[in-house]
């Protein structure tokens, strides 16, 4: 059986008016099985709240890291927990 998890993650680096919340949303969807948001937020960082299987969401925040986003993301913090429901599908907010 899969492990449903919650992951909220802040971005920090330039990843606001890049494209970022956009592409965020492309590559959950991608991944497939995955619920949330992507949201700017006042501090320049974006914060990515996504909802899934275990392995998908770590997929999703193994991308936030790589390097492969646009923008330049200088660091992502994250924290897990259990999944809250709530989510049709990901949007950008």
């Amino acid at each position: 059986m899969t492990e449903e998890v919650r992951l909220t993650a802040w971005v920090r680096g330039r990843v606001q008016g890049v494209g970022f919340r956009w592409f965020t949303r492309a590559r959950a969807l991608e991944i497939g099985g995955l619920s949330g948001f992507a949201l700017n937020l006042d501090d320049g960082r974006v914060q990515v709240v996504a909802e899934g299987p275990r392995e998908g969401c770590e997929h999703l925040l193994d991308w936030l890291r790589a390097g492969d986003t646009p923008g330049k993301v200088t660091g992502v913090t994250e924290i897990w927990d259990t999944p809250r429901g709530g989510y049709e599908s990901f949007a950008i907010r």
